[in-house]
């Protein structure tokens, strides 16, 4: 306790207690992540002044340019969780192909799938960005704790996640996570270095007034995502008969945690922008986290056809379409698309 408020670390073991056979190691490493997450929030936060801005001068597997702290930042997530024991292995949007622990390192029976820094293109501009990530069961581990993990264990439905959460630097530290029982936020206290418990049992409205799209994109857009947003637009005078404000932050950390304190639909829909990518973001490193998240507290995830953590991954990078929110929104949306399918 840290004068009567509840820390990161106290609030995993309570929760753990509630788990028959709990061993610790989940509990170890969740606070490695989240020693890892203050490392890459003190690097953001300097950015200029010890010369983190700009780009690294190279590209990563997804072909976009990588900034110095995507990279920092990858590697802080590496060297803060490839020693403890917690781990089989991990995933990340930055690298090709996965981190097997090996060598001196003891093998864990979990995996770890994370972006390291979302949004950073937005960091030159000193937007809020942050760091994703989400826990499976390592199937490698399970049935034989001395092999090597592969890559098809990390290609589970978001369904199996253990733990989802991304962490958020804005004007304070953020670190939200769920572990299948609600969503709940901390508040990184700089003074005495803790994640304190700040947004207990965190909950989506139903309804909405709020959308974030990038309405640059429009003349590429399916005809339901048109649709509904034409009909956001057309505001009292419309089928809606209400106004809509509309949002975009370019930053999908930010966007998710606006949504989850006051509501809102946030949509990546599949275009006609580039036929041969089904869709922008990454199922493993964001819509699965997300997806997970925002289910706990109660809104809904989408590709627009089919619920987002039903999807089976069948490659490390696959992209996919993204819609969530508020779910009676979201709910629309989606019928929308179910009236264009079976129209065809």
């Amino acid at each position: 306790m840290q004068d009567g408020r509840t820390t990161l670390t106290q609030f995993i073991i309570e929760e753990q207690r509630h788990v028959a056979g709990a061993t610790g190691d989940f509990t170890g490493l969740l606070n490695d992540i989240a020693t890892a997450c203050k490392v890459i929030s003190n690097a953001v936060s300097k950015g200029a002044l010890i010369g983190l801005l700009g780009n690294a001068g190279a590209e990563n597997v997804q072909g976009e340019v990588q900034k110095k702290l995507d990279v920092i930042s990858n590697d802080v997530m590496i060297k803060s969780n490839e020693w403890a024991g917690h781990l089989s292995g991990m995933a990340s949007e930055e690298m090709e192909d996965i981190y097997p622990i090996s060598g001196s390192n003891v093998r864990g029976k979990y995996l770890l799938v994370f972006d390291p820094l979302d949004g950073s293109s937005n960091i030159d501009v000193n937007i809020t960005v942050g760091t994703i990530f989400s826990i499976l069961r390592s199937p490698s581990f399970a049935s034989n704790a001395g092999s090597d993990c592969k890559t098809e264990d990390f290609l589970q439905p978001g369904a199996q996640q253990v733990c989802a959460g991304f962490a958020l630097y804005g004007p304070s530290t953020l670190l939200i996570i769920t572990t299948g029982h609600g969503v709940n936020g901390f508040t990184l206290d700089r003074e005495v270095g803790e994640f304190i418990l700040t947004h207990p049992d965190m909950r989506i409205p139903e309804d909405t007034q709020e959308f974030a799209i990038n309405a640059s994109n429009e003349r590429f857009w399916e005809w339901p995502v048109k649709r509904y947003v034409d009909e956001c637009l057309a505001g009292k005078t419309g089928p809606r008969a209400k106004d809509f404000n509309m949002r975009w932050i370019a930053s999908m950390v930010a966007e998710t945690y606006r949504i989850l304190t006051r509501g809102g639909v946030f949509m990546y829909p599949k275009d006609t922008k580039d036929p041969a990518k089904p869709g922008r973001l990454r199922l493993l490193y964001e819509a699965n986290p997300v997806g997970f998240i925002v289910e706990q507290a109660g809104g809904l995830c989408t590709t627009g056809l089919e619920r987002m953590l039903d999807v089976q991954p069948t490659a490390l990078h696959q992209r996919v379409p993204l819609i969530f929110g508020s779910k009676n929104e979201v709910e629309r949306i989606e019928r929308y698309h179910r009236e264009l399918r079976a129209a065809a």
